[in-house]
């Protein structure tokens, strides 16, 4: 009877048993690879899902999807492939659980953006999201300016959580509609209150210029106290 598959080449697809190993030392080594790079990328390269989320899903992608379609790659090495993935998953979530110092190393921290109304600024430095971009997500959320913001924070997801100040406790704050904020200038026109464009940092002001006493910054806007409209 004429065999229907060539068990040998589907399986192994011909090459040396000594190939397993090597196959479990180019999961390994891929794995971490993968699990540095998207920790290098930082929460907003993989935002909803965790930096070891992602890994695992990339890697169980590719070990599943190169045997599908190509012919030179055997189902064992996929199969070790997934074997491997699986006892990394498992040991560094052991790991994870074990040490906080490697549970933050991994899935990183919650760190706080804005406290009462300003920027943490040596917080924001940290993280890999431009001004812009977060304040779109603010207005996502119908923030018109930063007085109505107690306190945001990035999640280990790269969720931004927002804390919102009562309507009777909200203050001046930096403007962050673009019309707003873009009117942004060294030159303060007239006497008011003003709010830093780089930090937040709000304040009376004299017309002339100025330098922010929190970052050092020369530019400023004129500052809002808008209630929020829910």
């Amino acid at each position: 009877m004429k065999q229907i598959f060539e068990w040998e080449r589907l399986l192994f697809n011909n090459l040396p048993e000594s190939f397993v190993l090597e196959v479990i030392f180019r999961s390994t080594v891929m794995f971490i690879i993968l699990l540095l790079t998207l920790k290098l990328a930082g929460k907003r390269g993989v935002k909803q899902l965790s930096i070891f989320e992602t890994v695992i899903i990339i890697a169980l992608g590719s070990a599943a999807g190169d045997p599908m379609f190509y012919e030179d790659v055997g189902i064992i090495p996929a199969a070790i492939v997934f074997t491997v993935i699986i006892i990394l998953y498992r040991s560094v979530t052991w790991l994870t659980g074990k040490s906080k110092r490697f549970e933050e190393f991994i899935e990183g921290k919650t760190e706080c953006l804005i406290n009462d109304g300003k920027f943490s600024v040596s917080t924001f430095k940290k993280e890999s999201l431009a001004q812009d971009e977060f304040f779109a997500e603010l207005r996502i959320r119908s923030i018109e300016h930063l007085g109505q913001v107690k306190h945001a924070f990035i999640e280990t997801s790269g969720e931004i959580s927002v804390y919102f100040y009562a309507d009777e406790k909200v203050g001046y704050g930096l403007p962050i509609l673009p019309s707003l904020f873009y009117a942004k200038s060294k030159f303060i026109p007239k006497d008011g209150i003003y709010s830093c464009s780089f930090c937040g940092h709000t304040q009376e002001q004299k017309a002339g210029t100025a330098i922010c006493k929190v970052c050092k910054k020369e530019e400023w806007v004129e500052s809002i106290n808008t209630k929020r409209i829910t």
